[in-house]
């Protein structure tokens, strides 16, 4: 039986709203908005009763946890086998950086290679729970992706609102799955236009359209629990610290409320620190000065935002956590480059602003020697190949013989020089 109580809460001033509050999806909290602060509502759970994380066997993907998951138990999951990601060690960074121990919760293997796909399973979920026949996104590439294919699954209709400079990938990702998908001249565009298409058509939101932005689906945020969930059953202690790369924060809320679930349990016995890697440090500087960012064209596109929202300065506080800003393009890309070579994972920038902001928190004191950290690996760097390929040397025609072999390779004595 679900632990959910059928009410979201709203993160900044805690108004409860009745479940389905449809209205609010992609919108936030009406109280807060009317205030000037859009904030998120998320789902609200009980606990009472309950003592470890309750699985159900033969449940697909994440939803073996779907009693700690916002749906009916009636409902039918709509899932492509997401979750059950890896925990790779860093031995070689855990040691650059002195510290006990560093993971990498590989997302990219999930089924569209992100870990939106848990968002997606559990808002698509929802979606065919109330009965709606269309969903609308606003992406630049992961979260349109995840959703077109899920809805794929489920057979609803999808809409994607983008930007015409993501790359060409993100774009062929999204069509393949079905979805109708067009650009926008501005960011902020999509999200007018989506409010308009659920307001006068009645079409799912499945992203969020307040501007500024309060969070995404509320419902499919609660996906992202289970990362947490999984952390616990895979690492050998419960990591001091976990980095995650952010724009509007579904990600970092999903995980911080799946640890705080784990302590409600009894499981752990208190929620890892929670750092927010993130291109112009839009949070940090809410958290600090106050005073708005200025931002430029970035590799890490998905989440390079001047904007942060409650929902992730809610998580960063109740963890004891900080954020740390990643601008340099170069060094995200060479940090991509290091992991590829010495680690053999390879992966999108955006997600890489993850390990640069381990490096820099370690170098600023915020994480201590011998302390234990993961980084939320969150897609894979073949969305945007485009961006590596410029930092690499082109691919050499030679002619079929060891000597102009030798000549390409530098090689001295049939060894690397």
């Amino acid at each position: 039986m679900s632990a959910y109580t059928g009410e979201l809460r709203c993160v900044r001033c805690g108004a409860g709203y009745p479940d389905p509050s449809i209205g609010l999806i992609g919108a936030g909290c009406p109280a807060c908005a009317a205030e000037g602060s859009p904030a998120n509502v998320l789902p609200a759970y009980r606990m009472t009763g309950l003592t470890g994380v309750p699985t159900v066997t033969g449940a697909p993907g994440i939803f073996r946890h779907r009693a700690l998951l916002p749906l009916a138990d009636a409902t039918v999951p709509v899932s492509l086998g997401e979750g059950g990601t890896p925990v790779v060690p860093l031995p070689g960074l855990a040691e650059g950086l002195g510290l006990g121990g560093v993971w990498v919760k590989d997302e990219s293997r999930n089924p569209t290679w992100s870990y939106k796909d848990r968002l997606a399973a559990v808002a698509t979920t929802k979606a065919v729970e109330v009965g709606a026949e269309t969903v609308v996104v606003a992406s630049t590439g992961n979260h349109g992706a995840a959703i077109a294919a899920y809805a794929a699954r489920a057979g609803l209709r999808c809409v994607v609102l983008t930007i015409a400079s993501v790359p060409a990938t993100m774009k062929t990702l999204m069509q393949a799955y079905g979805a109708r998908v067009v650009a926008l001249p501005r960011p902020v565009d999509r999200w007018h236009l989506m409010r308009e298409l659920v307001a006068a058509r009645g079409w799912m939101a499945m992203s969020g359209y307040a501007d500024p932005p309060a969070g995404s689906h509320p419902f499919g945020v609660d996906g992202y629990k289970t990362i947490a969930y999984e952390l616990v059953e895979q690492l050998p202690s419960v990591p001091d610290v976990v980095v995650v790369p952010v724009a509007y924060g579904d990600g970092l809320a999903g995980i911080g409320r799946g640890f705080a679930d784990l302590v409600a349990l009894g499981v752990i016995g208190k929620v890892p620190r929670l750092l927010v890697a993130e291109p112009f440090g839009p949070l940090a500087a809410a958290m600090g000065s106050g005073e708005p960012v200025a931002v430029r064209p970035s590799v890490a596109f998905s989440t390079a935002s001047p904007f942060w929202t409650w929902q992730s300065r809610a998580a960063v506080e109740a963890s004891g956590g900080a954020a740390v800003a990643t601008p340099d393009d170069e060094e995200i890309m060479a940090a991509q480059l290091e992991l590829a070579r010495h680690a053999g994972m390879y992966l999108e920038a955006s997600s890489i602003t993850a390990v640069v902001a381990l490096r820099k928190a370690v170098a600023a004191g915020l994480v201590a020697p011998s302390e234990t950290a993961v980084v939320i690996g969150t897609s894979t760097g073949l969305k945007d190949v485009g961006a590596t390929a410029a930092r690499l040397t082109d691919v050499p025609v030679i002619e079929p013989s060891p000597a102009d072999l030798d000549r390409v390779l530098s090689f001295s004595g049939g060894a690397v020089s």
